[in-house]
């Protein structure tokens, strides 16, 4: 079976995601980066998109009629400013050392209001969260944690010196919305993908515990900071408070969220206040 046709793939809610919103995405340039092997860019096509193919090993791309650019997020990705209505980064940001840097340099190729599509392996769900626990794993009982020999996916040291790391950068849902805030991106709409069963079953057990402990946390933050007004902290602590107990999140195999650009990142510092004291100030 191919993997945009098995649910078991992330690729499958992809190609389902795609051919929902045909009409945003018909004669849009989209960039698929990381582009693997193409399964995404064809999708786009068939779609009535533009798509715009990136990868860190194009060697690897094999879709007749696209071209896949070789690129390093690291190095910022060969496109101009604003280019892209949309950017599909697939099974991306968990090999990324610098997710915020990754973050920005999306935010810098898309449009106003352009869509940034992300998938990633869950590490909020409640399965992720015991490997975490018994073991710093993402996988108890199956995996070690990252390490030198496993977590090495691809080093092609003829064709470039950057190694492809495998899941040494795990992100949660908190933090991916943060990082994406501050890159001047917000959640339009999270969704929900596939079902894990270990996650099904821890929670009855977790839930009562993290409905109650993330209540008393956001109930002691909007009375003690006293920085912002009422309604700001609401609908910050509130977007953060809703996601930590979103069953969806908590029993899901992936995260897929699609977020949109509200600013140019460069932008964001102006909206932001120090926490600490100022330089300078006693």
């Amino acid at each position: 079976m191919n993997y945009e046709d098995n649910p078991k793939s992330i690729k499958y809610y992809v190609k389902r995601y795609l051919l929902a919103n045909r009409d945003f995405y018909t004669g849009k340039k989209v960039i698929d980066f990381p582009a693997g092997n193409g399964i995404t860019s064809r999708i786009l096509r068939e779609t009535g998109a533009i798509p715009i193919p990136m990868d860190l090993f194009p060697e690897y791309f094999d879709v007749n009629g696209i071209k896949c650019e070789r690129a390093n997020i690291r190095d910022g990705l060969p496109v101009d400013t604003k280019a892209a209505d949309a950017l599909i980064c697939q099974e991306g940001i968990e090999h990324f050392s610098d997710q915020f840097a990754a973050l920005k340099e999306f935010n810098r190729v898309l449009k106003k209001n352009g869509i940034l599509l992300l998938t990633t392996p869950n590490y909020s769900n409640l399965r992720s969260r015991l490997s975490y626990l018994l073991a710093e794993s993402e996988r108890f009982n199956s995996k070690m944690p990252p390490n030198e020999l496993d977590s090495i996916w691809m080093s092609k040291q003829e064709i470039t010196n950057e190694i492809y790391f495998g899941h040494i950068f795990l992100i949660g849902i908190q933090k991916l919305r943060v990082l994406a805030k501050l890159s001047g991106f917000s959640i339009k709409k999270y969704h929900f993908t596939r079902l894990k069963s270990t996650s099904l079953l821890l929670m009855p057990l977790f839930y009562p515990f993290i409905l109650c402990s993330n209540w008393i946390a956001y109930r002691k933050n909007m009375r003690k900071n006293k920085d912002y007004d009422h309604k700001t902290k609401k609908e910050v602590y509130g977007e953060i408070f809703r996601l930590s107990i979103n069953p969806k999140v908590l029993v899901g195999g992936d995260l897929m969220v699609e977020f949109i650009k509200d600013l140019d990142h460069e932008d964001v510092g102006k909206g932001l206040r120090s926490k600490h004291k100022e330089f300078g100030i006693t």
